[in-house]
């Protein structure tokens, strides 16, 4: 099961600097609890504001974990500079392709694309263009915002297309994942994954109380036992 963390530092109290460094320690918290993937997803920032965020989260993540992932929303010369493991585009942006060749020409290393996608057109798009993951949201109705859910009969639509893993009696295998994102909670996340979905996705989910437990209940109740 694969554990996707978005960043939000607007939803923490305090001056701008309060703010910031409650995100770094909330995401040194995910990484030692083992969240796969973290994206920084800080748009209101400049650039250069940005750079200086990521290379600090490069550090927290570095320093609490060898296995977890830090990716960069949407830009992928912030994240080659500060040497984050990749970059989430959002939809109809470059391509995943453009964005791989790019950076294998810059550093000579693979690196980890994610995808956002709204429909399973846009997973197929993603997954054909080489990204290593789509985030298809919003699957449940989001409260705050009152935006309505596509459903878990989309998600399961989009994972069969891909020939996603839809018994749960069988392990996520490690090919193109797609990922639950939009309302995402502990009481529906095992009905996301039931429908196919390699993990979940969220910032609330995990960005509120205390991360270690939330990733524990998540991964203990799995429909499946994951196997290497």
């Amino acid at each position: 099961m694969l554990l996707y963390y978005i960043t939000d530092r607007s939803a923490f109290s305090g001056t701008e600097e309060e703010r910031r460094a409650a995100l770094l320690r909330r995401i040194g918290q995910a990484a030692r609890s083992s969240v796969d993937y973290i994206q920084l997803r800080e748009k209101d920032l400049s650039s250069r504001q940005l750079e200086r965020l990521a290379h600090e989260a490069v550090r927290a993540v570095r320093e609490n974990s060898a296995q977890t992932r830090l990716l960069i929303n949407s830009r992928a010369d912030i994240a080659l500079a500060c040497g984050a493991d990749g970059v989430h585009l959002p939809a109809e942006e470059l391509s995943a392709s453009e964005v791989r060749t790019m950076w294998m020409k810059c550093s000579g290393r693979e690196p980890l694309i994610g995808v956002s996608a709204h429909s399973p057109a846009e997973v197929r798009s993603a997954e054909s263009h080489g990204a290593n993951f789509a985030v298809l949201a919003p699957i449940f109705e989001k409260v705050q915002t009152q935006a309505k859910g596509i459903g878990l009969d989309v998600l399961r639509d989009a994972c069969a297309l891909l020939g996603a893993p839809r018994d749960v009696e069988a392990p996520y295998s490690g090919r193109f994942a797609v990922l639950a994102l939009g309302g995402v909670n502990l009481e529906n996340a095992r009905s996301c994954l039931q429908a196919g979905a390699a993990g979940v996705a969220g910032i609330r989910l995990f960005q509120t109380g205390d991360i270690l437990k939330t990733v524990q209940w998540l991964r203990s109740t799995a429909p499946f036992t994951e196997q290497e």
